[in-house]
């Protein structure tokens, strides 16, 4: 079972596109934050200066690309220092309706910094060691790019649509930039510890097995025991590494990936009963998981179910 596609499908992993711009010297946008999002910006033309919410700041140059996990907001300039408008404002002092490029300034246009600018999303209340081991940012550099050559030909096929705007580019351009995130996640491994240390749990021979089995089948009685039987290791020794990779111990892990599965179920399985899903999740109980899910979520599984309808 590929865990990765289970995790991302169960979070809700959503393309979605802001627009294009052309920006002519001098601009600044603050964008926001932006709860359960995944903000990316791609530098088509010219170069742009990026102040991260931490202070750190960046400089992207033609065909690199930037992730910024966790809706955090940021700063996209020209150059540093620079005084920013919030996005909101920018929108509507440019009068941008949503179609074509958002033109800021009225400079040369080939001279001016156009990038492709969009968001991942997932569901509320998504959570997961993944999603939690992202960095501040994720970087792409055109000279990453050259290494990278599926990479490569799917942002370059995204540059290709979004400028076109022919029928259907914006649908095609969201579901590449799926592709996108997947791709810059698998490259952003040399950059964050904490992420390399989970896409080597996904590849472990024994831990990745355990995960397996608990991704393909979340519902079933899995005890510490059991797994580490399933995977060929010592109890100890199999908790022990499970926790060092994942970041968790193994029965935290379940508990949680089991609630994340409720979440998908009760907003994709209306006909599915509430009783339903707890017992496809693993509880004995409608009770039990009626309690795991309020304490973690602050509301009760039906109360979600509406409010999610």
């Amino acid at each position: 079972m590929d865990v990765l596609n289970d995790i991302l499908d169960t979070l809700e992993l959503k393309g979605a596109l802001y627009f294009r711009t052309d920006c002519s010297a001098p601009w600044a946008i603050a964008v926001p934050d932006y709860a359960q999002a995944a903000r990316f910006h791609l530098v088509v033309q010219g170069s742009c200066h990026v102040r991260l919410a931490s202070g750190a700041a960046l400089e992207l140059n033609p065909g690199d690309l930037i992730l910024i996990p966790g809706g955090r907001s940021h700063v996209l300039a020209d150059s540093a220092g620079r005084h920013a408008s919030d996005l909101e404002t920018v929108l509507k002092d440019s009068g941008y309706d949503g179609e074509g490029a958002l033109v800021v300034g009225h400079g040369d246009p080939q001279a001016s910094t156009q990038l492709i600018c969009g968001h991942f999303t997932f569901r509320a209340a998504a959570d997961h060691p993944l999603l939690r081991a992202l960095p501040e940012a994720l970087v792409v550099t055109a000279a990453m790019r050259a290494r990278e050559p599926w990479l490569d030909e799917v942002l370059r096929l995204v540059a290709r649509r979004m400028f076109a705007e022919e029928i259907g580019s914006t649908a095609a351009v969201t579901r590449l930039s799926e592709i996108v995130f997947i791709e810059v996640l698998r490259i952003g491994v040399e950059q964050c510890e904490e992420l390399k240390r989970l896409v080597e749990a996904f590849r472990d021979r024994q831990v990745g097995r355990a995960l397996q089995l608990i991704h393909a089948q979340p519902g079933e009685t899995w005890t510490v025991d059991r797994l580490a039987g399933e995977v060929g290791m010592s109890r100890s020794r199999f908790a022990e590494r499970f926790s060092a990779l994942v970041g968790q111990g193994p029965m935290a892990y379940l508990a949680d990936w089991r609630l994340q599965k409720a979440l998908a179920l009760l907003e994709r399985s209306p006909a599915s009963s509430v009783q339903q899903v707890a017992s496809q999740t693993g509880y004995k109980s409608p009770a039990a998981f009626s309690r795991a899910f309020t304490g973690k979520f602050g509301v009760a599984p039906s109360a979600y179910r509406r409010r999610s309808a």
